[in-house]
C-alpha cells in the first residue's frame, strides 16, 4: 500500500510535470485557463477596469506566466516560492477580488491541465498525479490565505464545472479582454498566418468558452483537425524524449522562467513583476530600475 501524498511529493510530481514531462502542453492548458477566466464577468470586468491587458498584454501574460513557473520550479514552501506568493498577495492586494474569484482561477490550474492532458496528449494523467496537482495548487491557495479551499480533488473539480455552468456569461469586458489576450498570443507568427491560427485556438474552445467570449463556435471538422494535430504533435514529442533518455541524454527540466520573454528578455526580477502604475508601491520604480 502506498503512502498517502505529502506536501513533498506533490511538489516533486507539479516539478516533473511542468518541467519534464509535459512542459509545452501545461504551457498551453494554462493559456486555455487564462482564456476561460475572462468567461466570467465580474473577473473581466476587473481586468478591463485595471486596463493592463488591453494595453500591456504581453507583460500581464509575462508576468503571470513566470509567477506560476516559479512556483512550479521551486516550490511555494521553498523561499523563492514564498516570494513569489508575496508578491502575488501584495498586487492582488490593491484590488478588489472575491474569494469566489480567486478560488475559480485556482481551479483552472488543476482542472485545465488534467482536461488537456486527457484530450491532447501523449498521456492523461494518473490519479496519484491529478491528486499531486491538487495537493500542489491547494497549499498555494492556503499560503495566498483564499478561504472555503475545496477539500479534496473532486470537490475543486465540481466547483469548477459548477462556476462554469452557473458564471459564465457573454459580456462585453469578457470579449475586449479575450481579444487583447489572443491578438497577443498571435503577435509572434506572420501576419498572414494569424488568421488560420487564430481559427485553430478557437478550435480549442468548447461551445460555452465561446458563448461567453462573443466569440462564434469552431465547426465539428475543424475540431477533429485540431484534436488529431495536437495528438500527433504529443506523440512525436513522446518519442522524441524516449529516444534521449535511451540514449542517456534526456532533456533537462525546462520552464517558462527559463527561457527569454518578450517583456523582460534573458532574465527578470521579481520585483519587475506586476502592473507598472503598482511597481512603485509595492517597491520598485516603473522603469524597472532599482
Amino acid at each position: 500500500m502506498s503512502d498517502p501524498p505529502t506536501p513533498d511529493t506533490a511538489e516533486a510530481t507539479a516539478h516533473r510535470l511542468a518541467g519534464e514531462l509535459f512542459p509545452w502542453d501545461l504551457t498551453r492548458a494554462l493559456e486555455l485557463a487564462l482564456l476561460k477566466t475572462f468567461c466570467v464577468p465580474s473577473i473581466s470586468g476587473l481586468l478591463a477596469r485595471t486596463g493592463e491587458f488591453e494595453r500591456r498584454p504581453r507583460k500581464r501574460y509575462d508576468d503571470t506566466g513566470l509567477m506560476v513557473a516559479e512556483l512550479l520550479r521551486h516550490g511555494p514552501a521553498s523561499p523563492e516560492g514564498a516570494a513569489v506568493i508575496e508578491r502575488m498577495n501584495r498586487i492582488h492586494g490593491h484590488y478588489a477580488i472575491s474569494n469566489d474569484d480567486f478560488l475559480y482561477v485556482l481551479s483552472t490550474f488543476v482542472a485545465e491541465p488534467i482536461r488537456w492532458l486527457a484530450r491532447y496528449g501523449w498521456r492523461p494523467l494518473t490519479a496519484l498525479e491529478q491528486e499531486h496537482l491538487f495537493l500542489f495548487w491547494h497549499g498555494v491557495g492556503e499560503r495566498m490565505g483564499i478561504a472555503a479551499l475545496p477539500a479534496s480533488l473532486e470537490a475543486l473539480l465540481n466547483l469548477n464545472e459548477r462556476v462554469e455552468r452557473e458564471a459564465f456569461a457573454p459580456a462585453a469586458t469578457n470579449r475586449r479582454i479575450a481579444e487583447a489576450t489572443l491578438a497577443m498570443l498571435l503577435a509572434d507568427w506572420p501576419p498572414p498566418l494569424r488568421p488560420a491560427l487564430r481559427r485553430v485556438l478557437l478550435g480549442l474552445l468548447d461551445p460555452q468558452t465561446s458563448e461567453a467570449l462573443g466569440w462564434s463556435a469552431a465547426p465539428g471538422w475543424l475540431q477533429a483537425l485540431v484534436l488529431q494535430g495536437l495528438r500527433a504533435r504529443s506523440r512525436a514529442a513522446a518519442l522524441v524524449a524516449a529516444g534521449r533518455r535511451a540514449l542517456g541524454r534526456p532533456a533537462p527540466a525546462r520552464f517558462y522562467s527559463q527561457h527569454p520573454t518578450p517583456s523582460y528578455g534573458a532574465g527578470f526580477r521579481l520585483e519587475q513583476l506586476g502592473p507598472p502604475p503598482l511597481l512603485e508601491a509595492l517597491g520598485e520604480t516603473p522603469s524597472g530600475d532599482p
